[in-house]
This record gives C-alpha cells, sequence and structure tokens, in this order.
C-alpha cells in the first residue's frame, strides 16, 4: 500500500483537485492507498485571519466567512456532477460552516481567543477539504484523525503521543478500503479529547506517522513543484530538480528553508526505511524527488543549496565563560522552556563568546529570556548582555558526499570572500554534510547565485557583463560576444550574460540579460542616465560574478573603476585614462583589485590585441627586471606616417586614419602624442617604474597652435604643414629612412620622438597601423624580446577586451 498526501495548492483550484482525482483513482487500480489531503490553498491562513477579526470586534469577520462559504460551495459546483451527490455534500460541509460560524459568532460576543479554541478553529480547514474529496474520490472512505492521531500537551506545544497514534492507525486500517481520505495536520488530546494540531505543515506529518504506522511501500507528497531543487527558482533561475537525495540531506535542506516538505515528516519513515516520493500534481509525468537511505552512484559533493530569511544572532559573551561548565546547557535549557528554537550555533574557540541564530519572531523572546537567566552574571560585569544582530540571512550548502571531498569550505568561502559577501558566523558539523553560515540578508540573492555557480549545481557557469560605451569598439564587442554566445554555451559551459548596456546618455540594466539583438532601439527608450546614475544602478542591482567593461575614452566613466572593484566587480576597460593616470590612483586600482579578489585588465590600453602588458608582467613576476622598452605604440601615428607619401599629403593621411577608424575621435590626441605617452607611462609603470605624465620628455611634430580650438578649426588649418612635411619627406626619401614616433624607457626615464630609422632598423618595416614592442630584459639583454602585430582598430581592440573577459570567466 501507498500513502498520498496533497498539499493546499493540490486542492486549492478546480484544475488541480480533478488532477488529484485522476491520480488517486490510477494508483488505486494497483494497491490499496491512504489519501491525506491539506485545506484549500490560502484557507488556513483565512481561518486565523478572520479569527482576528471575530476577536478584535471587526464585523468584517463575516464577509470573510462568507468568502470562505462561497468559495468552498463553487468548488463543489464545478467538481461533483452527480446531483444526489452534490446535495449530499452540500448538507456536510454546510453543517462544518455553520458550527464554524458559531464559534467565530462567540469569539466576537466575548472578545477572547484561546489556543484551545483556535485550534478548533483551524481543523476546519481540513474537514472541510477531506469531506469534498472523499464525495469526489468515488467509492473512498472518510477517516476522522482526530481520532487517529493523539498529541500530549507540554511546555504549551502539543506533542506527538507516537505510540498510541501508531496503535490507533494500525487498529483503524487492519482492513484497508481501496482508497482512505484522512484530514492532515488535526488531531486531539489524549486526555481531554480537544482538538489539536501538528503544526504548520503537520498534513506532511499526519501523512508519515500513517505510512510508518502501516510500513507502507512508499510516501509520496504532491505539490506545486516538481520536487525538491537545487535552490530557490525564485532566485536562481537555472536551479534544478534533484532527482535524488538521502534522508539526511533532505532534512537539512528542510530544516534551512526549502519548504517542499515539513522537516518532521522524514523521521517516522527514516526509521522504517519508507522512501518518500515528491511529486508535482500540475505535471504528475515528472520523475519528481526520490529520498532514501542512501544514493548510489552520487558524485556531487554539493546536493543543494537552501536559506532562512528573517535570522536574527544573539551572542552570549563574557570572560567569566571560559573553561565554565555549563554555560551552553543553562543557554539551551533556557531557551528550550520557552519554546524558542535554535537552528545555528557557533563558539568561539576561547569559549568566551556562543552565537545562536533564532527566527526574527522569536529574538526579542530570546534576548529577554537569556538576559534573565544570566541576570546575576551581568550584574557583576562577569558576562555582558545579549547582543542581538537582525536583518540576517543564514544560508546551507548541503550534500552527504562534502566529507569525501576535501576543501569545500575554503572554496566556499573563498567565492563569498572574491564576490565582497562577509561571513558573520558560521558552523559546521562533524558529520559534514551541511556548512551553515550567516550573512547581511542584502547579500542573500547574491551568495545563493554565486554558491549555486561556483559548486556547479548551476548548468552553466555565468559571468554578469555590463558594458559601457557604443562607439566602433563597444558596438563591435558587442556583436563579438552575440555571435558567440551559443558557441561559449555548448563548449565551455558558460553564458556570458550582458546585464547591463550603456551610451553616453543612456542606459539600460536588467538582471534577466540585454537583448543583443535590437540594443540600440531598446537605449533610445531607456531613461537618460549619467555616470554617478550609471554606477549607483549597478550597486543597486548587487548582482554575482560580474565585470564593467568601458569601452569608452570618458574621464568621468574611468572615475568609476575604484567604486565597482571597492564592491568586487571587476573592470576590463580600453580606456587608457585610468592606468595612466596620477601614479597614486593607479597603485590605489591596482591595490584594492588584490585585496577584493577581483581582476582589474586593460591589456587593449597597448597594442590593441596584442600581449605586451600581460607579456611584461609574466616576465616580472618570472623573476625577470625590465631595463629599457622601444616601441612603436600608435598604430595611428605608424598609418599615417606609412601612407604619406608625393600622393598623398600629411593633412590626407591624418584624414584617412579617421575615417578608416585607426585614431581617436579626436585625431588631436594621437597627434600631440597624448596616446603614446599614456602608453608609455602604462608600459614603464608595469616595468616596476614609478613614472608620471609630466616625466615624459616630448619632441612633437606638430606646433602646439594646431591643438588650439575646435576640432574644425584643426582641419581647417591642418593642410598648411603639408609644404613642410613634403619637403622633410624627400629629404628623408633619398635617404632612405623612415619616419617613426617612438617611445622610450631606459632605466625608468621616459621620452617619446618623432625618429628617422634606416633599413638595419627593426622599426623600418614596420608596415600599415602595426605596432612593435622591444623589450630588454636581464634575461633578454642581446637580443631584445620583440612583440609585433596588428595595434589599431576595433575590431582587434574589441578582440582584446574579450580576451580579458573570458580570463575573468576562466578564474
Amino acid at each position: 500500500m501507498k500513502v498520498l498526501k496533497f498539499g493546499g495548492t493540490s486542492v486549492g483550484s478546480v484544475k488541480s483537485i480533478l488532477s488529484l482525482k485522476r491520480i488517486v483513482e490510477n494508483e488505486a487500480r494497483k494497491q490499496p492507498i491512504v489519501v491525506v489531503v491539506s485545506a484549500l490553498g490560502g484557507i488556513t491562513d483565512k481561518l486565523i485571519a478572520t479569527s482576528k477579526m471575530a476577536v478584535e470586534g471587526d464585523e468584517g469577520w463575516k464577509a470573510s466567512y462568507q468568502d470562505m462559504v462561497n468559495r468552498h460551495h463553487k468548488m463543489i459546483d464545478t467538481i461533483i456532477t452527480d446531483l444526489n451527490d452534490r446535495e449530499l455534500l452540500f448538507n456536510k460541509v454546510d453543517t462544518l460552516f455553520e458550527q464554524l460560524h458559531s464559534i467565530y459568532f462567540g469569539v466576537y460576543l466575548i472578545h477572547d481567543l484561546s489556543q484551545k479554541t483556535l485550534d478548533t478553529i483551524v481543523s476546519y480547514g481540513e474537514r472541510l477539504s477531506s469531506t469534498i474529496v472523499a464525495t469526489l474520490v468515488r467509492g473512498s472512505k472518510w477517516f476522522d484523525s482526530r481520532e487517529l492521531i493523539k498529541t500530549e500537551a507540554v511546555n504549551g506545544k502539543n506533542n506527538l503521543d507516537s505510540e498510541l497514534s501508531t496503535k490507533l492507525l494500525r487498529d483503524a486500517f487492519e482492513d484497508l478500503p481501496r482508497v482512505s481520505l484522512v484530514p492532515g495536520f488535526i488531531s486531539s488530546d489524549r486526555d481531554t479529547g480537544e482538538t489539536t494540531n501538528l503544526g504548520r505543515g503537520g498534513s506532511d506529518y499526519t501523512a508519515s506517522l500513517i505510512a510508518a504506522s502501516l510500513n507502507a511501500e512508499s510516501l509520496e507528497i504532491w505539490t506545486d513543484v516538481d520536487g525538491f531543487m537545487t535552490a530557490d527558482p525564485k532566485v536562481i533561475r537555472s536551479a534544478y530538480t534533484i532527482d535524488e537525495l538521502s534522508y539526511v540531506e533532505a532534512m537539512e535542506l528542510c530544516n534551512f528553508g526549502a519548504k517542499v516538505i515539513y522537516p518532521p515528516t522524514i523521521y517516522p519513515v527514516c526509521i522504517k526505511h519508507i522512501p518518500i516520493h515528491v511529486k508535482n500534481t500540475f505535471n504528475p509525468n515528472t520523475p519528481g524527488t526520490i529520498i532514501k537511505d542512501k544514493v548510489e552512484n552520487d558524485r556531487k559533493a554539493i546536493k543543494g543549496i537552501s536559506s532562512i530569511k528573517g535570522t536574527t544572532l544573539i551572542t552570549v559573551s563574557g570572560l567569566s565563560m571560559v573553561g565554565v561548565i555549563g554555560v551552553n546547557r543553562r543557554i539551551f535549557t533556557a531557551l528550550a522552556n520557552n519554546g524558542i528554537s535554535v537552528f545555528l550555533v557557533s563558539q568561539a574557540s576561547s569559549e568566551n563568546s556562543t552565537s545562536i541564530g533564532v527566527r526574527d519572531e522569536d529574538a526579542d523572546n530570546a534576548v529577554k529570556v537569556l538576559n534573565h537567566e544570566f541576570q546575576t552574571e551581568i550584574e557583576d560585569g562577569a558576562m555582558f548582555p545579549m547582543h542581538a544582530e537582525s536583518n540576517l540571512a543564514t544560508i546551507a550548502i548541503v550534500g552527504e558526499n562534502m566529507k569525501h571531498t576535501p576543501g569545500i569550505a575554503g572554496k566556499l568561502f573563498g567565492t563569498l570572500g572574491r564576490s565582497g559577501i562577509s561571513v558573520i558566523a558560521c558552523a559546521q558539523g562533524a558529520s559534514e554534510t551541511n556548512i551553515s553560515f550567516v550573512v547581511d540578508s542584502k547579500y542573500l540573492r547574491k551568495s545563493l547565485n554565486v554558491l549555486h555557480d561556483s559548486f556547479f549545481l548551476s548548468e552553466y557557469n555565468v559571468l554578469n557583463v555590463f558594458i559601457c560605451g557604443i562607439g566602433t569598439v563597444g558596438s563591435k564587442l558587442i556583436e563579438q560576444i552575440r555571435s558567440q554566445y551559443e558557441e561559449l554555451k555548448e563548449h565551455s559551459r558558460l553564458k556570458l550574460n550582458v546585464v547591463g548596456i550603456a551610451s553616453s546618455k543612456n542606459a539600460i540594466l536588467s538582471r534577466d540579460g540585454v537583448d543583443l539583438d535590437n540594443y540600440r532601439e531598446q537605449l533610445k527608450l531607456s531613461e537618460p542616465s549619467s555616470p554617478e546614475k550609471l554606477r549607483d544602478r549597478i550597486l543597486k542591482m548587487n548582482i554575482f560574478n560580474s565585470v564593467f567593461v568601458d569601452c569608452t575614452a570618458s574621464r568621468e566613466i574611468a572615475a568609476l573603476y575604484q567604486s565597482f572593484l571597492s564592491h568586487n566587480i571587476s573592470v576590463v576597460t580600453a580606456n587608457k585614462i585610468a592606468a595612466s593616470s596620477a601614479y597614486e590612483n593607479y597603485e590605489k586600482l591596482k591595490s584594492t583589485a588584490l585585496k577584493r579578489g577581483v581582476k582589474f585588465l586593460y591589456e587593449t590600453n597597448v597594442g590593441a590585441g596584442l600581449p605586451i602588458i600581460g607579456t611584461i608582467n609574466d616576465l616580472r613576476n618570472s623573476g625577470d627586471r625590465i631595463l629599457k622598452i622601444e616601441a612603436v605604440l600608435s598604430g595611428t601615428l605608424n598609418f599615417i606616417f606609412n601612407e604619406i607619401s608625393a600622393q598623398v599629403p600629411f593633412s590626407e593621411t591624418v584624414k584617412r586614419a579617421k575615417e578608416q577608424g585607426y585614431s581617436e575621435p579626436d585625431p588631436r590626441i594621437d597627434l600631440s602624442g597624448v596616446d603614446v605617452i599614456r602608453k608609455l607611462v602604462i608600459l614603464t609603470r608595469e616595468a616596476g617604474y614609478r613614472v608620471e605624465q609630466d616625466d615624459v620628455e616630448k619632441s612633437l611634430f606638430v606646433p602646439d597652435e594646431y591643438f588650439k580650438g575646435s576640432v574644425d578649426d584643426f582641419w581647417e588649418k591642418l593642410p598648411e604643414l603639408d609644404a613642410d612635411f613634403e619637403a622633410r619627406r624627400r629629404q628623408l626619401d633619398a635617404e632612405d629612412k623612415r619616419w617613426r614616433f617612438v617611445a622610450t624607457m631606459d632605466g625608468g626615464k621616459t621620452s617619446v620622438a618623432l625618429r628617422a630609422v634606416d633599413r638595419n632598423h627593426p622599426f623600418y618595416r614596420l608596415e600599415g597601423s602595426n605596432n612593435i614592442v622591444m623589450l630588454t630584459t636581464e634575461r633578454y639583454k642581446e637580443y631584445p624580446m620583440q612583440i609585433q602585430g596588428y595595434g589599431a582598430g576595433a575590431s582587434v581592440t574589441a578582440a582584446g577586451v574579450f580576451a580579458n573577459i573570458m580570463s575573468i570567466a576562466n578564474v
């Protein structure tokens, strides 16, 4: 035989209750079954709320009561088609409602609501629903669970009398009908016979007690989800159903917030080795979750993540606690005697403090109880008054295989730390099936998401990307991400989730991701933005595993990096301003990234997609020392000086560089040497030398007057330089030399200058917009290391940014 329990959602609508009927009738064809039902979804809460209105003298209790009558009547009218059955059922239901009305009216008149009366009131939810289901399922026999489940009063609570209940259940079901209908949740006092209940979720417990007493083949819990999930799907969309759990794992997940089944449900069937099947009434063909003794061939260290919102951490502390036997006994005895449940305990090894986790609603009472218990010690100064910290959340990672997997705790806390999440308290049992920890409640969502990804509970690793700037580089990057998205998902199990795109005037941010096919249209319709607004919105999202990507040349955007790094958001930038800014700022950004365990990457600041900065870092990290750097770092200027000829004057080459996307939006940045100076400063710093932009000696080739005024003024005046450049070019051509704008660092001293190089020089044959860097080091003295390649252009710069993003995803 089997026991099937159906929760409130399973009897809460016409669709679900008709699905229940099909499930029950299908199972009844195979074997006898006992069906346990909860009240219609939401009715228990409605019964309690109506009670409170009645005791407060609120006339609204009458309308609330009538709503419940109407709901049950409508259900009967819809699902019971036989007229005789319907009439008999209406009589039974209306009799119950008349009784309920009389109780409410009494509460309303005398303004008193005892626990005994409230227990009686809430019992009507299950009595009504089970009566309806008993009529709906033809041939079923209804049993009154108050005659079968007995409780005893202990410290104001109704505790199960297990021995008596087991005897009564076995006697009642000695001859099993094909279908037995039992209202869940409700019981009665063994001595007085008064109606009691097993607490919220008690219908699960009723079903478990019946299954254990009758040695059932299995217990099926039918609810509105497909089974136990790896995490709360409302928070983590990638959460999925767990096929199998051990009793221990299920119990741990239930204790820490997984509301699939009521925690006490597990024990009665566990000791009888009866499996629990959790299934979905709305999707009965799915396998659901099986809970049993041991899960075979289970390779996952972590099965699931669960959490409890509304946690208060109470710290009992004082020097008198050190080495004193019995302090913890007093703590837990005092709390237990007052009906306060503790779900987490963390104690310092010095024994001078013990922290306990309780639910927010128990916090004030717990503090009061403990302050009273240790009143003498507090007055003497040997202990401090209780300290309570609220607005917290408790998270547990659960899995029996954790005890066979070294480093789980290290990975847990390392992952949280890199995401900027501080652990306030933690606890781990010797069985190692559960690691529990407390965090600020504002980090709950972020914690769950990052842990779900980190422990491979998600199908994909997720990197959340904010992109600022949709010019030539930004738009190319977005296109590259869009085109590679499916490939990365399939072959790298990586989801690059672009959660934000910002232009100079607007921004769109979405936790679920931005549609990259029409982001420009979305931006036009989005609200106006500014750098400060963008920063505040990104930080408010508090999203896990995220990276801010700067594809602008904006000083205001570069000023946001420190805030992002301080909040554990990695930064990837093609913008040279930050890394070439004041040395203190550059160093602060790098040290913040290192301290926070995130990345500050700017490989494309020099050489677009060439691995120049990475190579310098690798050389230094391996113990080498950079002695000298000689480089052509401006693809724009190299393009200009390769294009210039008798037929193409200087001004025309500058215009071509702009048109072909090699130059900055304002080409004066390139011609003034500012762009090269910034790059040289960055390389010099990466090589280990302290340098500022003002330290660089400049030998420029365009007079200062051309950099004053507007861009339009510049373009108008530029042809004035053509004749001089042509005369110098002819002289250069006669000497078989070429112009190269060279950046040099020698022993920490830096300079930039337009130099003429002959055909024996490595820079002579540098074509197009290519860059070249020669590194002279202690290891590469006689033959400097050369890095050469395409050093300008939106596509290669975007590809370099993309590579930096991928390096974060692969950490």
